[in-house]
């Protein structure tokens, strides 16, 4: 996994134990981080207060899951470079998102 959308763009929100979410690329690294090397998330000023609820998590989930601990945008029944549909339905997931306060 050597290509930009596996490094720079979203793959899934994380909450952590303090309630912050943080937004992780394929190698479950925050965004941008380009490294194999195991991270503490805590480590690091990445994290944001979001309210997400069942309802906004099930919307998007690539999953349909209503879990509010992990949301998975994309898994590889969807990657978004595939197919023009399937970017699609991320860029609603990346515009929804986008939205969001922060508290």
């Amino acid at each position: 996994m050597n290509d930009f959308r596996a490094t720079h763009l979203p793959y899934c929100i994380k909450k952590l134990s303090d309630g912050s979410y943080i937004v992780l690329n394929r190698r479950y690294k925050p965004i941008g981080f380009n490294t194999s090397d195991f991270l503490n998330y805590e480590d690091y000023p990445i994290s944001s207060k979001l309210k997400i609820s069942k309802k906004t998590a099930k919307s998007l989930s690539c999953r349909n899951d209503e879990n509010t601990d992990i949301i998975f945008l994309y898994d590889d029944s969807c990657i978004p470079t595939k197919s023009a549909a399937n970017m699609d339905e991320y860029l609603k997931k990346i515009i929804q998102l986008s939205k969001f306060k922060t508290l």
